[in-house]
């Protein structure tokens, strides 16, 4: 039996690192970590994910899955819901960080069963209000530093020279996972290079 703790990370002030070392300071042993960058939760189911397509496939009965908090598993109330029955359906325990909350689908009696499931959706639920105030809270900035001209999208990851850096071994036909090694560069932030560069130096130029 292992212990595996899945991490998503969707802005650049947020660090699969201090996930980990958050889990740890909780108590967890960790085994092995598993994570998604620049995924947003809003949108991505965890089936949808490239590394939760993995950790599906990982996950072993008796072993313990753990996560920051209930919204790192889906985009909103039923995904979570699903989510977390369907791992508790092949004997997978769920533990939060947050709160130290334990979802196993073990126990028989129907009031522990009761109170389990009433908590998955209360959870669920309050993850997708949080998600949703915090996404109205972004909508509202934005529409008001357009207001003011003054709006210049997400700011780039990425410096100048390590634009130019990556440009230029992927011109050179290195691999992505060499790049981000080299550059200190997320893999998710080459493909967005790679795949949008006019996009890419334009970021760069807005914030410049």
């Amino acid at each position: 039996m292992q212990t595996i703790l899945y991490a998503r990370v969707s802005t650049t002030d947020q660090t699969i690192a201090h996930q980990r070392i958050q889990a740890e300071a909780a108590g967890f042993e960790v085994d092995e970590v598993v994570a998604d960058e620049g995924v947003s939760g809003l949108t991505t189911s965890l089936n949808d994910r490239p590394q939760g397509r993995r950790l599906f496939d990982m996950l072993r009965r008796g072993d313990t899955l753990v996560v920051r908090w209930v919204d790192r598993l889906g985009r909103n109330y039923a995904d979570v819901c699903d989510t977390i029955r369907e791992l508790m359906r092949r004997g997978v325990i769920v533990r939060t960080v947050i709160n130290g909350l334990t979802f196993d689908g073990a126990t028989k009696d129907p009031m522990q069963q009761a109170v389990r499931d009433a908590l998955i959706g209360f959870m669920a639920a309050t993850a997708q209000a949080q998600a949703e105030a915090s996404k109205e809270a972004q909508r509202a900035g934005i529409d008001h530093a357009k207001g003011r001209d003054a709006y210049r999208g997400r700011k780039p990851s990425f410096t100048r020279e390590q634009f130019n850096a990556v440009n230029g071994a992927l011109g050179q036909g290195q691999g992505v996972s060499n790049i981000a090694t080299v550059t200190g560069l997320s893999r998710q932030t080459i493909y967005r290079i790679r795949d949008n560069p006019v996009e890419a130096e334009a970021a760069l130029a807005r914030w410049a």
